[in-house]
């Protein structure tokens, strides 16, 4: 059991991360079940076999994270986090996969998933991933992000981008400070906020509170529409 699990072991289930875990093979659904189980503030509520019963289960036990494989018969994953993602906005969806091809990460994300990790993830990265995204916070692996950013780096490139459109986008980015562009940057560029918090000698919070006003002034609904708004006006190398 972690140190988180010991200090979580009281915590009344009511407070607990409802987990629904979906994957295609049921010893890997008992592997992530058991090792989930064990964290004090994490409650496996569901399991599910493919994309249909993920749907289902999802409507039925409104989980509140949802691990989500994505090469599954019936219906995969992707479409599975997209209907998930319309039909149930609080629920957020982790896809955990062996898949790593550049349009299948970006499908993902597209439809909706919040964090992206690979199979080969360990341990502590699965459960740290769960909790950041349970907190809204967007989690993949370096080089899953380098692959979205790559692709909607192409998207921005190929977009045509209307004349009277880009003064307003441009306006907007000068109003920020040189610290919230150097934020913003960082978040194209894929960090965290804790990797951010690190590399500007700042307190993870107050990061926060960087991005919160940067997505209010930009009037982005999320990092991921904040790292498109710098990397199509070039603010990103």
């Amino acid at each position: 059991m972690t140190k988180a699990a010991v200090m979580n072991s009281e915590r009344p289930a009511s407070q607990r991360i409802r987990l629904l875990i979906v994957d295609d093979q049921p010893l890997v659904r008992r592997g992530l079940a058991l090792m989930l189980s064990l964290e004090g503030d994490m409650e496996v509520v569901g399991e599910a076999g493919d994309g249909v019963e993920a749907v289902e289960q999802a409507r039925r036990l409104r989980p509140d994270v949802v691990l989500m494989d994505l090469h599954m018969p019936r219906k995969g994953g992707v479409a599975a986090t997209r209907e998930i993602a319309v039909s149930l906005p609080l629920t957020r969806v982790l896809v955990l996969t062996t898949l790593e091809a550049d349009q299948t990460v970006f499908d993902a994300v597209r439809a909706g998933a919040l964090g992206y990790l690979l199979k080969d993830a360990t341990e502590r990265e699965v459960v740290d991933t769960v909790r950041a995204v349970h907190r809204g916070e967007s989690r993949m692996t370096p080089q899953i992000a380098r692959k979205v950013l790559d692709q909607f780096r192409r998207l921005a490139e190929l977009a045509p981008r209307p004349e009277y459109a880009e003064p307003q986008a441009d306006d907007l980015l000068a109003e920020l400070s040189e610290k919230e562009t150097k934020v913003l940057q960082l978040i194209a560029e894929g960090k965290t906020n804790k990797q951010i918090a690190g590399m500007l000698f700042l307190a993870e919070g107050t990061v926060k509170n960087y991005v919160s006003r940067i997505m209010e002034r930009l009037q982005a609904g999320s990092r991921t529409e904040l790292a498109v708004m710098a990397l199509r006006q070039r603010r990103v190398e």
